[in-house]
Order: C-alpha cells, then structure tokens, then sequence
C-alpha cells in the first residue's frame, strides 16, 4: 500500500499534471518521454527538482550513500586527495542533494591537508541549494567560504568533477523495437491520463544510436543522449583532471542483455520503486540505470582518457573506506555499529556494491587512482 499523498501535495501534482497537459496539446498531441521526464522533474517551481519537497533520507523517497555515513564522503576525500595536489585544483560537485556529502568532503580534505581552493556546486534546484547551504552552515561553518554556487558550468577548470547518482535522474529516450524497426517512445493524454504512443524516430543521432542496437521486436529501452552531452561539456571545460561518476548501471552489454527487455526506467515515491513513470507527477523521482558503455565512449569522443571502471565496492574498499570505519573502535558499539552497518550497505553486492559502478575519466596527465588499482573493469565497457 503506497503512502497517500497530502491535499497540499496533491494539488501539487495536479498543477504538474496540467502543466505537461498543455505541452502536449502545444505539441501537436504528443512529446516524447524525454521532454515528459524533463519537465516532470525539473520545470520551474513544479518539476520534482525544482519545488519544496523532502526527497533525501528515511522522510524522502530514496536514501543515498552521503546520507548514509559520512565515511562514503570521507572515503571519496581520500581518493581525490591526490588529484587535488597533483592539479592544484579545486572541486566542482554536481547535483549536492542534501549538500551531505559537500560537508563531508570539505572536512575530511581539511584533514589530509588537500582543502580545495574552492568547492563548487552546480545546482538547478532552488530548493535543494537553500538547503545545501543551510547543511554546510551547520555542519562545516569554517569552510563555508571556500563553497560557491554557479548557474552553470565553468569554461575553465582544473581538479574534480563529482557526480553521485547525477547521471541517472537525466531525461533518456525511450526506444521500442518494432517490426519496422525501431521507434521513440513519447507520451500522449487521453482524456483519462498519459498514454504511451510510437512514432518514428525523427533525431539521425538517436536513430543511429537505435539502429545499432538491432533491438528485437517488443524489447523496450532507453538512450541517454543528455548524459552524452553533459559529458561533452564537462570535457570541453576541464583543462586538466578528473570526471568521477558514481550511479547505478551497467555496461552496454548487460544493460542491452535480452533478459532486460523492459528497460530499466523506474519511479520512486516514499522508498517504493514503481513501473509506472505517470504515478503523481512532480511527487516522484523518475530514474534510469546508466549505460557507462555509453559514458566512456562520450568521454573519449570528447578527448578524455578512461581512468578506470569499476564496482562501488571495488573503489571505496580500494580507496580506505575499511581504514576509516576501523576509526571508530568496535569496543564501542553504540558508534561502531550504525557505521559497520552502512559499510555493509555500501558494498554488499546484494545491496548497492555491485549495482552501483564509478567511472573515473581524465585529461591530463595523473597518477593511477588507488580506486581503480584493483578489479578495473575498464574492459568490459
């Protein structure tokens, strides 16, 4: 039974709904789920992004790893660390959800003496930079100054790029496999709600992108060609460093397998993982796992060299997270076991050790990260 919305927070999806009523009508009838997606997360004061509404935590719809422990955002620290002090160089994060994982970060490279000269954050959201600000304030009041906002991305940039669970909430295509070949997927109103239709594929890039899946009739799937761009432009302004993603996802050969014939796009809503991408829209996060095939390819294309692959719990356990949690003495439970049970989440391969890969792509000459030192799986993107 999945929690009833408030009146408040129905009205709200309401005005959302309408809101993406009248872009179809606009559209001629139909829009393809890209813009649906796009616009039910992220338009102005509506989207799910981009209005007041608590998405991080046990009172939200999904909990991340930042919120987890705070040994993910120090263990990250200790990873970047040397790219910090081999650039000089500062760090961009984007998309800082609760702003958790900036405190973190900010904190522990205090610690190891590698404080960036600023920590950056590119931020759609109104909302969550009010609160992003408000969690530094509290938690790291010293380091406040080093941290500036931006409306876009830097032109110039040398130090790290950090995205965690970024590239999954970025609008994908939707492709179908047809007898004619394959189709886009977009989204039309009936009168009684959205409905799915099928049109020709209109874009050459995505139609080149679908005809060479050679996707069987009845196999449905995304593309994430703005997770493509957004790596181009993170490219274009790095002048030396390190892009690290970290999001749920596959290589192209597992996410493309033929057993996953229904895709991978998912809604959340209050700690529920749901098919249906329509459910209250504006109320729910709508997510898809990350094709990193796709992502190295986009950064090498751009001129960025692949600096590893690899699972979540190959690169925290590579890069000290075990050291950190051994900190805290286990003599003293009460703080010993709240930390060794997030560990435990974050790399159980039945938890989000597996599932959850990084990606590390850089320009310029660097040392091989630690991360990546062990069970680099660069080879089987």
């Amino acid at each position: 039974m999945l929690p009833a919305p408030t009146p408040d927070a129905l009205a709200h999806s309401q005005r959302v709904t309408a809101h993406l009523r009248s872009l179809i009508d606009d559209a001629g009838g139909w829009i393809p789920f890209s813009r649906y997606m796009e616009t039910a997360l992220y338009a102005p004061g509506l989207g799910y992004y981009a209005a007041g509404a608590m998405k991080f935590g046990a009172a939200g719809d999904f909990v991340t790893a930042p919120e987890m422990t705070p040994l993910f955002g120090r263990t990250l620290a200790q990873a970047i660390a040397p790219v910090l002090q081999e650039t000089g160089g500062e760090v961009l994060e984007l998309g800082a959800g609760s702003g958790r994982l900036a405190a973190d970060l900010l904190a522990e490279l205090d610690q190891l003496g590698s404080k960036p000269a600023r920590y950056s954050i590119l931020e759609v959201s109104a909302d969550l930079r009010q609160r992003q600000q408000q969690t530094l304030a509290r938690e790291q009041p010293r380091l406040l100054e080093q941290v500036r906002w931006l409306e876009a991305l830097p032109q110039h940039f040398n130090g790290v790029i950090l995205g965690n669970e970024v590239l999954d909430a970025l609008p994908v295509e939707l492709v179908h496999g047809t007898n004619a070949g394959p189709q886009q997927r977009g989204v039309t109103w009936t009168g009684d709600g959205f409905a799915w239709q099928d049109r020709p594929i209109d874009d050459p890039v995505l139609r080149a992108r679908a005809d060479a899946l050679a996707l069987p009739p009845g196999y449905l799937t995304e593309i994430n060609l703005a997770a493509d761009a957004l790596i181009a432009s993170l490219a274009h302004g790095l002048d030396r460093g390190l892009i690290l993603m970290i999001d749920y996802g596959f290589s192209a050969s597992e996410y493309y397998h033929p057993q996953r014939h229904m895709g991978t796009l998912r809604a959340h809503y209050r700690h529920h993982a749901l098919d249906d991408p329509f459910y209250l829209p504006g109320l729910a996060d709508l997510t898809a796992h990350v094709d990193f095939s796709a992502v190295a390819r986009a950064g090498t294309d751009a001129g960025l060299e692949l600096a590893g692959y690899t699972s979540q719990a190959g690169f925290l356990l590579n890069s000290g997270l075990t050291e950190l949690l051994m900190q805290t003495p286990p003599t003293e439970v009460a703080a010993y076991l709240p930390q060794a049970n997030a560990v435990q989440r974050l790399v159980s391969p039945a938890e989000m050790g597996e599932l959850f890969k990084v990606i590390g792509l850089a320009k310029g000459a660097l040392a091989p990260l630690a991360g990546f030192a062990r069970g680099d799986r660069r080879h089987t993107l």
